[in-house]
């Protein structure tokens, strides 16, 4: 194939795995990430690595017209939910204003596809579990922005004849994952406390429910769905089918790490309580059943943490509204 393909976000969690997806296919990834969240390590050394920020419409236009990329993989964001409620103009400058700039110089250089990593979070609280067909309400600003990016790849096509394909995937985690960031990724950031030998941390009564969704069962079909043209123009939900309760995840963890849990439990922040998904759809479309339980994942996870060690969580500088910042955060 050896078809150019840009991966914003590679050197982040799940983009570092896309690439190393689209390799086994035969494509040629180039990478745009600012490494802000991201670790150069994590990129396959057979990619080519750019940085820079998707804000930087200069240097996207100049990517695109240097490599003619046939796909984009939009992978780059920062996703804090429950964060994302207090730096909205971040967010949105980073989660949709960055895509716009992806989207039209997608159009502008014909690219055949351009694959976006949405999110659960534009349900809100929908009817559970979460389907491709339900209307969505987010609740938070970080899911606005990906609902208006979703919006904007549908128009896009019916004006432009921009191909997308939108994935919906939920609590992803596994090996590389970013465990120095404490607003998000709560196995990761499980994990880190414990390696630190501090309590792990619960917002609420830890009842919330998620279903976590090993990065196996996600990047290869996201890499995939470029050479799929039946899956064009449509949305899938990925991810694992059975919810577990935050509670029942921090005893999970623990037992990873061989300790008891010591837990700290915070004041619950607004956010939605049950959160999963049906997977019927991408069942269908990919032949593709999740495979990975929380508990071999969970395990694997943390034989990779222990040989990276502990990271030290950054504190997020530009706050930009303070009123009900959690305790935890402030």
């Amino acid at each position: 194939m050896n078809e150019k393909v840009l991966i914003t976000g590679g050197a982040g969690f799940i983009g570092s795995h896309v690439i190393d997806e689209v390799l086994g296919l035969g494509m040629a990834p180039i990478v745009l990430d600012d490494l802000s969240g991201g670790f150069v390590e994590n990129i396959n050394p057979k990619a080519e690595f750019v940085k820079g920020t998707v804000t930087d419409k200069k240097i996207i236009d100049s990517l695109f017209e240097q490599h003619h990329f046939t796909y984009v993989y939009h992978l780059a964001a920062y996703a804090a939910e429950g964060l994302s409620h207090f730096i909205k103009k971040f967010n949105y400058e980073n989660n949709l204003i960055g895509s716009i700039n992806l989207i039209n110089a997608s159009v502008n250089y014909n690219v055949k596809c351009f694959i976006f990593t949405s999110s659960i979070a534009v349900y809100g609280k929908g009817q559970l579990p979460m389907t491709e067909e339900m209307t969505p309400v987010p609740e938070d600003s970080y899911g606005i922005a990906k609902y208006a990016v979703e919006q904007e790849l549908k128009v896009s096509k019916e004006m432009f004849g921009l191909n997308y394909v939108i994935f919906r995937p939920h609590n992803v985690y596994g090996e590389r994952q970013n465990i120095g960031d404490k607003y998000r990724n709560v196995i990761g950031i499980f994990m880190n406390q414990i390696m630190q030998g501090k309590q792990l941390s619960i917002f609420g009564d830890g009842e919330q429910s998620r279903a976590f969704s090993h990065i196996k069962d996600v990047a290869p079909v996201l890499a995939r769905c470029a050479i799929m043209e039946k899956a064009y123009n449509q949305i899938f939900n990925i991810g694992a089918d059975i919810p577990y309760s935050v509670n029942t995840l921090a005893k999970v963890v623990c037992k990873a790490f061989n300790i008891e849990p010591n837990i700290k439990y915070f004041s619950a922040r607004n956010e939605v309580l049950h959160a999963y998904s049906d997977h019927s759809k991408v069942k269908k479309f990919f032949n593709h059943e999740a495979k990975v339980s929380l508990e071999e994942g969970v395990k694997r996870m943390a034989e990779w943490a222990q040989t990276v060690g502990a990271r030290k969580s950054g504190v997020f500088e530009n706050i930009e509204i303070r009123k009900n910042l959690p305790a935890a955060w402030a």
